[in-house]
């Protein structure tokens, strides 16, 4: 005899609900970010071990090292890229030579192998440059623009003859007082800090100024005018532009320094002193021995 078939409502049912962990992959499954993690991140981060253990290995860094050094080379090697001739404009001829000795460029170059800012401290550091910028043109030319400082008087220093510009810096030397016979000359210690005194002294001197070969800073403090007789005028420390306005104006009304005068002292103002020199003193002492006799 066949057993008898149990009966299908003494069965247990099954749940249709899903278990636990169904449920829980089903609402992560129903996150846009979670979705978007299984899309991109896992895949990602496949790639990325695989690199990590492939790069791991010198011989492929340096591969990879090889690879970026040539192709960075090609891109910067374009024509489009390469610098060819250098110009500089706002020197003199001796200035743009000096330029170019310091700024040692060997043409063609790429425009990424020059350090513009460095050489332009390099070009600004040359005593007869006020102001220097560089830039790269279209067509490959390296543009160097100056402003050049301006010689306003020959200063003579203890080692020769300097051209020196209004802010008192020292431009460059020259051999001979004939080679800028048209500044004025200023010497002695501390003369470049009041400079302006001393050339506002040449611009007083009206009539005189052709006869003077220089104004001398005295124990920093005062000036000396130096004619071309040897004759000296020694100028007081406060005002010395008025004090030789006054000597000035007694040679056009006297003839003062066309006179056998050595010095005039005007240390003084208020009594200024006249030194005569050797010749004329002793020509003096003749003349009063002779009248005593």
């Amino acid at each position: 005899m066949r057993p008898m078939k149990a009966d299908r409502k003494d069965l247990p049912r099954r749940d249709p609900a899903p278990s636990r962990w169904g449920y829980r992959y089903q609402r992560l499954m129903l996150t846009p970010g979670f979705r978007r993690m299984l899309r991109v991140g896992v895949p990602a981060l496949l790639i990325g071990g695989i690199v990590a253990g492939w790069t791991a290995r010198d011989a492929n860094r340096q591969m990879i090292a090889d690879a970026y050094a040539d192709m960075k080379t090609q891109i910067q090697q374009r024509e489009e890229f390469l610098v060819k001739v250098m110009a500089v404009d706002g020197a003199d001829e001796g200035l743009a030579a000096n330029v170019r000795t310091v700024l040692p460029v060997e043409f063609p170059v790429s425009s990424f192998d020059l350090n513009l800012e460095e050489m332009r401290q390099t070009v600004a550091a040359l005593p007869a440059v006020a102001e220097a910028s560089l830039r790269v043109r279209p067509g490959g030319i390296l543009q160097v623009n100056v402003t050049q400082r301006q010689p306003v008087a020959v200063f003579r220093a203890a080692e020769g003859l300097k051209l020196i510009d209004g802010d008192g810096v020292l431009i460059r030397s020259i051999v001979a007082r004939a080679d800028r016979a048209d500044l004025p000359l200023i010497t002695g210690d501390g003369a470049r800090d009041a400079l302006t005194e001393g050339l506002e002294i040449y611009r007083v001197a009206g009539p005189l100024a052709p006869r003077m070969r220089g104004v001398v800073r005295m124990g920093e403090r005062r000036w000396d005018v130096i004619l071309d007789s040897g004759q000296r005028i020694l100028l007081p420390t406060a005002d010395p532009v008025i004090a030789f306005e006054r000597v000035v104006a007694m040679t056009q009304a006297q003839d003062l320094l066309d006179r056998d005068v050595a010095v005039v002292d005007m240390r003084h103002p208020a009594r200024p002193t006249i030194r005569m020199n050797e010749q004329a003193l002793t020509n003096l002492r003749q003349t009063s021995a002779s009248a005593e006799q």
